[in-house]
Protein backbone atom coordinates (compact mmCIF):
# COMPACT_ATOMS: atom_id res chain seq x y z
CA UNK A 1 0.00 0.00 0.00
CA UNK A 2 1.09 3.24 -0.90
CA UNK A 3 2.74 5.52 2.52
CA UNK A 4 -0.08 8.04 1.35
CA UNK A 5 -2.76 5.68 2.33
CA UNK A 6 -1.25 3.97 5.30
CA UNK A 7 -4.10 6.36 7.25
CA UNK A 8 -7.11 5.06 5.84
CA UNK A 9 -8.89 2.95 8.33
CA UNK A 10 -10.07 -0.11 7.01
CA UNK A 11 -13.29 -1.82 7.29
CA UNK A 12 -13.63 -4.97 9.49
CA UNK A 13 -14.29 -8.36 8.92
CA UNK A 14 -12.05 -8.91 5.57
CA UNK A 15 -10.91 -12.95 5.23
CA UNK A 16 -7.66 -13.94 3.14
CA UNK A 17 -7.79 -14.27 -0.80
CA UNK A 18 -11.68 -13.14 -0.78
CA UNK A 19 -11.15 -9.67 1.52
CA UNK A 20 -14.53 -8.19 1.74
CA UNK A 21 -16.40 -9.82 -0.94
CA UNK A 22 -18.27 -12.11 1.44
CA UNK A 23 -18.92 -9.90 3.34
CA UNK A 24 -19.97 -7.60 0.25
CA UNK A 25 -21.82 -10.70 -1.56
CA UNK A 26 -23.66 -12.12 1.50
CA UNK A 27 -25.27 -8.50 3.08
CA UNK A 28 -24.25 -5.74 0.46
CA UNK A 29 -26.98 -2.89 1.63
CA UNK A 30 -26.03 -3.78 5.47
CA UNK A 31 -22.43 -3.42 4.37
CA UNK A 32 -22.32 -0.14 2.76
CA UNK A 33 -24.36 1.38 5.21
CA UNK A 34 -22.29 0.03 7.86
CA UNK A 35 -18.75 1.79 6.64
CA UNK A 36 -19.81 5.35 7.73
CA UNK A 37 -19.08 4.23 10.94
CA UNK A 38 -15.04 3.45 10.52
CA UNK A 39 -15.18 7.04 8.49
CA UNK A 40 -15.37 9.48 5.62
CA UNK A 41 -13.05 7.45 3.62
CA UNK A 42 -12.82 3.67 4.12
CA UNK A 43 -10.85 0.78 2.74
CA UNK A 44 -12.32 -2.25 1.51
CA UNK A 45 -10.67 -4.84 0.01
CA UNK A 46 -12.32 -6.82 -3.35
CA UNK A 47 -10.03 -9.93 -3.29
CA UNK A 48 -6.52 -8.51 -2.56
CA UNK A 49 -7.25 -5.22 -4.69
CA UNK A 50 -8.02 -1.79 -1.93
CA UNK A 51 -11.09 0.01 -2.91
CA UNK A 52 -11.43 3.50 -0.98
CA UNK A 53 -14.88 3.95 -0.05
CA UNK A 54 -16.69 7.72 0.38
CA UNK A 55 -19.06 7.26 2.76
CA UNK A 56 -19.87 11.79 3.06
CA UNK A 57 -21.69 13.51 0.88
CA UNK A 58 -18.93 15.92 1.21
CA UNK A 59 -16.51 13.35 -0.35
CA UNK A 60 -18.66 11.67 -3.12
CA UNK A 61 -19.15 15.59 -4.20
CA UNK A 62 -15.43 15.64 -4.42
CA UNK A 63 -15.06 12.90 -6.72
CA UNK A 64 -18.34 13.00 -9.08
CA UNK A 65 -17.93 17.26 -9.31
CA UNK A 66 -14.85 19.12 -7.79
CA UNK A 67 -12.37 16.91 -8.80
CA UNK A 68 -14.22 14.52 -11.54
CA UNK A 69 -11.58 14.92 -14.08
CA UNK A 70 -8.66 13.51 -11.62
CA UNK A 71 -10.96 10.49 -12.31
CA UNK A 72 -12.19 7.94 -14.75
CA UNK A 73 -14.21 4.61 -14.74
CA UNK A 74 -13.01 2.30 -12.44
CA UNK A 75 -13.08 -1.28 -11.61
CA UNK A 76 -16.81 -2.18 -11.53
CA UNK A 77 -17.10 -0.74 -14.99
CA UNK A 78 -14.47 -2.46 -16.69
CA UNK A 79 -16.31 -5.54 -15.34
CA UNK A 80 -19.02 -4.55 -16.80
CA UNK A 81 -17.42 -4.04 -20.43
CA UNK A 82 -18.47 -7.60 -21.37
CA UNK A 83 -22.30 -6.16 -21.52
CA UNK A 84 -21.78 -2.92 -22.42
CA UNK A 85 -18.97 -2.29 -24.67
CA UNK A 86 -17.49 0.92 -24.47
CA UNK A 87 -20.54 2.80 -23.97
CA UNK A 88 -21.73 5.57 -21.95
CA UNK A 89 -21.48 3.83 -18.70
CA UNK A 90 -17.61 2.33 -19.22
CA UNK A 91 -16.19 4.79 -21.62
CA UNK A 92 -13.38 7.15 -20.72
CA UNK A 93 -12.08 10.37 -21.70
CA UNK A 94 -12.52 11.89 -25.28
CA UNK A 95 -14.63 8.56 -25.95
CA UNK A 96 -17.14 9.39 -23.56
CA UNK A 97 -17.28 13.53 -24.43
CA UNK A 98 -17.79 12.59 -27.94
CA UNK A 99 -20.65 9.13 -27.28
CA UNK A 100 -22.39 12.13 -24.93
CA UNK A 101 -22.38 14.91 -27.80
CA UNK A 102 -23.67 12.39 -30.12
CA UNK A 103 -26.70 10.77 -27.58
CA UNK A 104 -27.38 13.99 -25.61
CA UNK A 105 -29.94 15.35 -28.00
CA UNK A 106 -31.84 11.61 -28.31
CA UNK A 107 -32.66 12.78 -24.71
CA UNK A 108 -34.11 16.23 -25.78
CA UNK A 109 -37.32 17.36 -24.38
CA UNK A 110 -39.36 17.03 -27.94
CA UNK A 111 -37.56 13.51 -28.14
CA UNK A 112 -38.81 12.59 -24.51
CA UNK A 113 -42.55 14.11 -25.93
CA UNK A 114 -42.19 11.53 -28.30
CA UNK A 115 -41.59 8.55 -26.06
CA UNK A 116 -44.11 9.88 -23.79
CA UNK A 117 -46.87 8.56 -26.53
CA UNK A 118 -45.38 5.14 -26.22
CA UNK A 119 -44.84 5.32 -22.15
CA UNK A 120 -48.79 6.50 -22.15
CA UNK A 121 -50.02 3.71 -24.32
CA UNK A 122 -48.27 1.06 -22.36
CA UNK A 123 -49.52 1.82 -19.20
CA UNK A 124 -52.64 1.91 -20.68
CA UNK A 125 -52.81 -1.57 -22.28
CA UNK A 126 -51.59 -2.84 -18.98
CA UNK A 127 -54.51 -1.39 -16.82
CA UNK A 128 -56.86 -3.12 -19.37
CA UNK A 129 -55.38 -6.43 -19.07
CA UNK A 130 -55.79 -6.64 -15.39
CA UNK A 131 -59.14 -8.04 -13.77
CA UNK A 132 -60.43 -7.72 -10.37
CA UNK A 133 -59.74 -9.62 -7.74
CA UNK A 134 -56.45 -10.58 -9.87
CA UNK A 135 -53.51 -11.50 -7.82
CA UNK A 136 -49.92 -10.19 -10.02
CA UNK A 137 -45.91 -9.91 -8.84
CA UNK A 138 -45.60 -6.60 -9.01
CA UNK A 139 -41.73 -6.03 -9.85
CA UNK A 140 -42.01 -8.52 -12.28
CA UNK A 141 -45.24 -6.67 -14.28
CA UNK A 142 -43.47 -3.57 -13.81
CA UNK A 143 -40.05 -4.96 -15.23
CA UNK A 144 -41.62 -5.84 -17.84
CA UNK A 145 -43.53 -2.60 -18.86
CA UNK A 146 -40.07 -0.98 -18.11
CA UNK A 147 -38.28 -3.53 -20.96
CA UNK A 148 -41.05 -2.97 -23.23
CA UNK A 149 -41.02 0.56 -23.36
CA UNK A 150 -37.45 1.02 -23.57
CA UNK A 151 -36.95 -1.87 -26.16
CA UNK A 152 -40.70 -0.18 -27.84
CA UNK A 153 -38.33 3.36 -28.22
CA UNK A 154 -35.15 1.92 -29.05
CA UNK A 155 -36.04 -0.43 -31.85
CA UNK A 156 -38.68 0.07 -34.43
CA UNK A 157 -41.60 -2.76 -34.36
CA UNK A 158 -40.98 -4.17 -38.01
CA UNK A 159 -37.35 -4.78 -37.57
CA UNK A 160 -36.71 -4.55 -33.96
CA UNK A 161 -38.75 -7.87 -33.02
CA UNK A 162 -35.90 -10.52 -32.26
CA UNK A 163 -34.30 -7.43 -30.29
CA UNK A 164 -37.41 -6.50 -28.14
CA UNK A 165 -37.51 -10.85 -27.60
CA UNK A 166 -34.62 -11.27 -26.59
CA UNK A 167 -34.20 -8.16 -24.17
CA UNK A 168 -37.78 -9.19 -22.05
CA UNK A 169 -35.97 -12.91 -21.85
CA UNK A 170 -32.11 -12.08 -21.34
CA UNK A 171 -32.41 -9.16 -19.39
CA UNK A 172 -33.48 -9.95 -15.93
CA UNK A 173 -31.03 -12.92 -16.14
CA UNK A 174 -28.49 -10.04 -16.38
CA UNK A 175 -29.58 -7.29 -13.86
CA UNK A 176 -30.45 -10.25 -11.52
CA UNK A 177 -26.35 -11.07 -11.16
CA UNK A 178 -24.26 -7.82 -12.16
CA UNK A 179 -24.02 -6.03 -9.31
CA UNK A 180 -22.11 -9.41 -7.57
CA UNK A 181 -20.40 -10.55 -10.58
CA UNK A 182 -18.89 -7.00 -10.75
CA UNK A 183 -17.74 -6.23 -7.50
CA UNK A 184 -16.00 -10.28 -7.00
CA UNK A 185 -12.58 -11.03 -7.79
CA UNK A 186 -12.43 -12.11 -11.28
CA UNK A 187 -11.60 -15.97 -10.74
CA UNK A 188 -14.83 -16.49 -9.78
CA UNK A 189 -16.42 -15.65 -12.92
CA UNK A 190 -14.79 -19.04 -13.92
CA UNK A 191 -16.31 -21.36 -11.43
CA UNK A 192 -18.74 -23.85 -12.72
CA UNK A 193 -22.07 -22.68 -11.38
CA UNK A 194 -25.72 -21.92 -12.56
CA UNK A 195 -25.25 -18.09 -11.82
CA UNK A 196 -21.85 -17.98 -14.53
CA UNK A 197 -23.65 -20.05 -17.26
CA UNK A 198 -26.61 -18.20 -17.10
CA UNK A 199 -24.93 -14.90 -16.88
CA UNK A 200 -22.61 -15.77 -19.98
CA UNK A 201 -25.47 -17.00 -21.74
CA UNK A 202 -27.98 -14.34 -21.10
CA UNK A 203 -25.16 -11.48 -22.14
CA UNK A 204 -24.05 -13.13 -25.06
CA UNK A 205 -27.37 -13.58 -26.66
CA UNK A 206 -28.47 -10.24 -26.36
CA UNK A 207 -25.37 -8.78 -27.58
CA UNK A 208 -25.63 -11.41 -30.80
CA UNK A 209 -29.73 -9.98 -31.43
CA UNK A 210 -28.34 -6.50 -30.88
CA UNK A 211 -25.66 -6.61 -33.33
CA UNK A 212 -27.97 -8.43 -35.83
CA UNK A 213 -30.92 -5.83 -35.65
CA UNK A 214 -28.45 -3.09 -35.72
CA UNK A 215 -26.45 -4.51 -39.17
CA UNK A 216 -30.07 -4.89 -40.54
CA UNK A 217 -31.72 -1.31 -39.85
CA UNK A 218 -27.86 -0.31 -41.24
CA UNK A 219 -28.75 -2.32 -44.61
CA UNK A 220 -32.06 -1.17 -44.90
CA UNK A 221 -30.76 2.80 -45.34
CA UNK A 222 -32.29 5.86 -44.18
CA UNK A 223 -35.84 5.65 -43.33
CA UNK A 224 -38.20 7.85 -41.50
CA UNK A 225 -38.17 5.93 -38.31
CA UNK A 226 -37.94 7.84 -35.16
CA UNK A 227 -36.64 4.85 -33.05
CA UNK A 228 -33.64 5.63 -30.60
CA UNK A 229 -31.43 2.44 -33.02
CA UNK A 230 -32.28 4.54 -36.44
CA UNK A 231 -31.62 8.00 -34.64
CA UNK A 232 -28.12 6.56 -32.98
CA UNK A 233 -27.00 5.17 -36.43
CA UNK A 234 -27.53 8.62 -38.38
CA UNK A 235 -26.10 10.99 -36.10
CA UNK A 236 -23.00 12.64 -36.71
CA UNK A 237 -20.32 14.21 -34.60
CA UNK A 238 -20.99 18.43 -34.52
CA UNK A 239 -17.38 18.67 -34.00
CA UNK A 240 -15.72 15.89 -35.99
CA UNK A 241 -18.52 15.10 -38.45
CA UNK A 242 -17.83 11.24 -37.29
CA UNK A 243 -20.80 8.68 -36.71
CA UNK A 244 -20.99 5.70 -34.62
CA UNK A 245 -19.87 2.49 -35.83
CA UNK A 246 -22.36 -0.38 -36.03
CA UNK A 247 -20.15 -2.03 -32.41
CA UNK A 248 -20.31 1.61 -30.64
CA UNK A 249 -24.27 1.45 -31.58
CA UNK A 250 -24.92 -2.08 -29.96
CA UNK A 251 -22.97 -0.64 -26.83
CA UNK A 252 -24.64 2.73 -26.38
CA UNK A 253 -28.28 0.62 -26.70
CA UNK A 254 -26.80 -1.95 -24.48
CA UNK A 255 -25.94 0.46 -21.77
CA UNK A 256 -28.98 2.33 -22.46
CA UNK A 257 -30.67 -1.22 -21.35
CA UNK A 258 -29.25 -1.56 -18.46
CA UNK A 259 -30.35 1.76 -16.85
CA UNK A 260 -33.10 2.11 -17.54
CA UNK A 261 -35.35 -0.93 -17.14
CA UNK A 262 -34.67 -1.43 -13.37
CA UNK A 263 -34.56 1.54 -12.09
CA UNK A 264 -37.68 2.25 -13.76
CA UNK A 265 -39.35 -1.37 -12.22
CA UNK A 266 -37.90 -1.25 -8.93
CA UNK A 267 -38.65 2.66 -8.60
CA UNK A 268 -42.71 1.80 -9.25
CA UNK A 269 -42.63 -1.56 -7.48
CA UNK A 270 -41.25 -0.04 -4.87
CA UNK A 271 -43.98 2.96 -4.73
CA UNK A 272 -47.17 0.75 -4.81
CA UNK A 273 -45.73 -1.09 -2.23
CA UNK A 274 -45.64 2.44 0.15
CA UNK A 275 -48.46 3.37 -0.47
CA UNK A 276 -50.16 0.45 -0.08
CA UNK A 277 -48.94 0.94 3.54
CA UNK A 278 -49.44 4.74 3.61
CA UNK A 279 -53.04 4.99 2.32
CA UNK A 280 -53.25 8.25 3.01
CA UNK A 281 -50.47 9.35 0.43
CA UNK A 282 -52.29 7.33 -2.12
CA UNK A 283 -55.83 9.71 -1.69
CA UNK A 284 -53.57 12.31 -2.07
CA UNK A 285 -52.02 10.82 -5.09
CA UNK A 286 -55.69 10.13 -6.48
CA UNK A 287 -56.98 13.05 -6.04
CA UNK A 288 -53.92 15.03 -7.50
CA UNK A 289 -54.38 12.90 -11.06
CA UNK A 290 -58.24 13.14 -11.00
CA UNK A 291 -57.60 17.11 -10.55
CA UNK A 292 -54.83 17.13 -12.98
CA UNK A 293 -55.72 14.88 -15.87
CA UNK A 294 -59.78 13.95 -15.67
CA UNK A 295 -60.32 10.87 -16.53
CA UNK A 296 -58.43 11.13 -20.10
CA UNK A 297 -55.13 9.86 -20.41
CA UNK A 298 -51.98 10.56 -18.57
CA UNK A 299 -49.80 12.87 -20.96
CA UNK A 300 -46.60 14.84 -21.32
CA UNK A 301 -48.07 17.73 -20.37
CA UNK A 302 -49.42 15.97 -17.19
CA UNK A 303 -46.02 15.11 -15.53
CA UNK A 304 -44.80 18.83 -14.93
CA UNK A 305 -47.80 19.24 -12.34
CA UNK A 306 -48.09 16.03 -10.83
CA UNK A 307 -46.11 17.68 -8.05
CA UNK A 308 -46.72 15.08 -5.06
CA UNK A 309 -46.43 11.97 -7.68
CA UNK A 310 -42.82 13.57 -7.67
CA UNK A 311 -41.98 13.80 -4.17
CA UNK A 312 -43.88 10.80 -3.62
CA UNK A 313 -41.31 9.00 -6.43
CA UNK A 314 -38.13 11.18 -5.13
CA UNK A 315 -38.65 9.69 -1.36
CA UNK A 316 -38.86 5.84 -3.29
CA UNK A 317 -35.86 6.43 -5.29
CA UNK A 318 -34.00 7.63 -2.25
CA UNK A 319 -34.89 5.00 0.32
CA UNK A 320 -34.14 2.52 -2.95
CA UNK A 321 -31.49 3.78 -4.64
CA UNK A 322 -28.15 2.75 -6.93
CA UNK A 323 -26.16 0.48 -5.12
CA UNK A 324 -22.42 1.29 -6.17
CA UNK A 325 -20.24 3.11 -8.42
CA UNK A 326 -16.77 3.41 -9.00
CA UNK A 327 -14.20 5.64 -10.30
CA UNK A 328 -10.28 5.45 -10.45
CA UNK A 329 -8.40 8.20 -9.44
CA UNK A 330 -5.66 9.47 -13.35
CA UNK A 331 -3.81 11.80 -10.72
CA UNK A 332 -2.96 12.27 -7.29
CA UNK A 333 -5.69 13.53 -5.73
CA UNK A 334 -6.81 15.12 -1.83
CA UNK A 335 -9.77 13.21 -0.62
CA UNK A 336 -10.57 13.87 2.81
CA UNK A 337 -7.09 14.75 4.26
CA UNK A 338 -5.71 11.72 2.74
CA UNK A 339 -3.20 12.04 -0.46
CA UNK A 340 -4.58 9.31 -3.43
CA UNK A 341 -1.85 8.44 -5.94
CA UNK A 342 -2.79 7.73 -9.36
CA UNK A 343 -4.62 4.56 -9.81
CA UNK A 344 -6.19 4.30 -6.77
CA UNK A 345 -9.61 3.07 -6.66
CA UNK A 346 -12.74 4.86 -5.06
CA UNK A 347 -16.32 3.90 -4.64
CA UNK A 348 -19.82 5.20 -3.59
CA UNK A 349 -22.47 4.31 -2.83
CA UNK A 350 -25.66 6.30 -3.33
CA UNK A 351 -27.62 4.11 -1.46
CA UNK A 352 -26.39 4.65 1.61
CA UNK A 353 -25.37 8.29 1.56
CA UNK A 354 -29.30 8.63 1.11
CA UNK A 355 -30.08 6.89 4.24
CA UNK A 356 -27.15 8.90 6.02
CA UNK A 357 -28.54 9.81 9.39
CA UNK A 358 -26.87 13.34 9.21
CA UNK A 359 -28.57 14.02 6.56
CA UNK A 360 -31.97 13.01 6.49
CA UNK A 361 -34.17 12.96 9.60
CA UNK A 362 -35.50 9.30 10.42
CA UNK A 363 -33.44 8.09 7.11
CA UNK A 364 -35.60 4.79 7.21
CA UNK A 365 -38.57 6.19 7.29
CA UNK A 366 -41.09 6.85 4.10
CA UNK A 367 -41.87 10.37 4.03
CA UNK A 368 -42.54 12.01 0.74
CA UNK A 369 -43.34 15.57 2.63
CA UNK A 370 -39.48 15.80 3.33
CA UNK A 371 -39.76 16.65 -0.83
CA UNK A 372 -41.98 19.76 -0.30
CA UNK A 373 -40.18 23.18 -1.13
CA UNK A 374 -39.82 24.40 2.15
CA UNK A 375 -38.50 21.25 3.96
CA UNK A 376 -35.92 20.68 1.01
CA UNK A 377 -34.54 24.11 1.20
CA UNK A 378 -32.84 22.86 4.41
CA UNK A 379 -31.20 19.91 2.46
CA UNK A 380 -27.44 20.22 1.54
CA UNK A 381 -27.19 20.62 -1.68
CA UNK A 382 -25.17 17.46 -2.30
CA UNK A 383 -27.40 15.40 -0.23
CA UNK A 384 -29.70 13.88 -3.06
CA UNK A 385 -28.23 12.58 -5.97
CA UNK A 386 -30.29 10.09 -7.22
CA UNK A 387 -28.77 9.68 -11.20
CA UNK A 388 -25.30 10.67 -9.90
CA UNK A 389 -23.41 14.21 -10.76
CA UNK A 390 -21.58 16.33 -12.85
CA UNK A 391 -20.32 15.19 -16.43
CA UNK A 392 -21.27 11.41 -15.32
CA UNK A 393 -24.88 12.10 -14.61
CA UNK A 394 -27.01 10.10 -16.23
CA UNK A 395 -28.40 11.38 -19.51
CA UNK A 396 -31.35 9.30 -19.48
CA UNK A 397 -32.61 11.05 -15.85
CA UNK A 398 -35.71 12.94 -17.71
CA UNK A 399 -36.87 9.86 -19.84
CA UNK A 400 -36.96 7.71 -15.96
CA UNK A 401 -38.82 10.38 -14.80
CA UNK A 402 -41.22 10.88 -17.17
CA UNK A 403 -42.04 6.88 -17.64
CA UNK A 404 -42.26 6.74 -13.67
CA UNK A 405 -44.49 9.42 -13.31
CA UNK A 406 -47.00 8.40 -16.77
CA UNK A 407 -47.26 4.72 -15.09
CA UNK A 408 -47.60 5.72 -11.69
CA UNK A 409 -50.23 8.18 -12.82
CA UNK A 410 -52.58 5.67 -15.33
CA UNK A 411 -52.78 2.82 -12.82
CA UNK A 412 -53.61 4.48 -9.83
CA UNK A 413 -56.49 6.43 -11.94
CA UNK A 414 -58.03 3.04 -12.49
CA UNK A 415 -57.04 0.52 -9.94
CA UNK A 416 -56.02 0.16 -6.02
CA UNK A 417 -53.52 -2.52 -5.64
CA UNK A 418 -53.03 -4.25 -1.90
CA UNK A 419 -50.56 -6.47 -0.77
CA UNK A 420 -51.03 -10.70 -1.00
CA UNK A 421 -50.80 -11.30 3.12
CA UNK A 422 -47.70 -13.37 3.83
CA UNK A 423 -44.72 -11.29 2.13
CA UNK A 424 -42.91 -8.91 3.24
CA UNK A 425 -40.71 -7.36 -0.03
CA UNK A 426 -37.09 -7.66 0.85
CA UNK A 427 -34.25 -5.34 -0.55
CA UNK A 428 -32.36 -7.32 -3.13
CA UNK A 429 -29.25 -5.62 -4.33
CA UNK A 430 -28.43 -5.47 -8.24
CA UNK A 431 -27.76 -1.89 -10.10
CA UNK A 432 -30.39 -0.32 -7.55
CA UNK A 433 -31.62 -1.87 -4.08
CA UNK A 434 -35.04 -3.38 -6.19
CA UNK A 435 -37.60 -5.89 -4.40
CA UNK A 436 -37.04 -9.46 -4.49
CA UNK A 437 -40.68 -9.93 -4.85
CA UNK A 438 -43.94 -7.70 -4.84
CA UNK A 439 -47.27 -9.77 -4.83
CA UNK A 440 -50.09 -7.83 -4.72
CA UNK A 441 -54.11 -8.11 -5.32
CA UNK A 442 -55.61 -6.27 -8.33
CA UNK A 443 -59.20 -3.97 -7.08
CA UNK A 444 -61.04 -1.28 -8.79
CA UNK A 445 -60.55 2.43 -8.07
CA UNK A 446 -64.10 2.89 -8.24
CA UNK A 447 -65.02 0.29 -5.63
Amino acid sequence: MSVELQSVPRAAGGIPLLGHALKLWRDPLGFLRSLRDTGDLVEVRLGTMPVYIATSAELIHEVTVNQARCFEKGRLFERLRPLAGNGLATANGDVHRRHRRLIQPMFHPQRITAYAEIMSANAQALVESWEPGQEVELEQVMAEYAIETLASTLFSLDIGLPAVEAVRRNLPVILKNMLVRAASPKFLDRLPIRANRDFDTAAATLRTVIDEVVATTRETGPSDRNDLLTVLLAARDSETGESLTDTEVRDELSTILFAGAETTASALAWTFHELARHPEVEQRLVAEIKEVAGDRPVTIKDVPRLLTVRRVLDEVIRLHGVTLLMRRSTAPVELGGHRLPAGTEVAFSLYAMHRDPGLYHNPDRFDPDRWLPERRATLARQAYIPFGAGNRKCIGDAFVWTEATIALATILARWQLRPVPGHMPREVASAVAHPDRVPMIVLPRDA
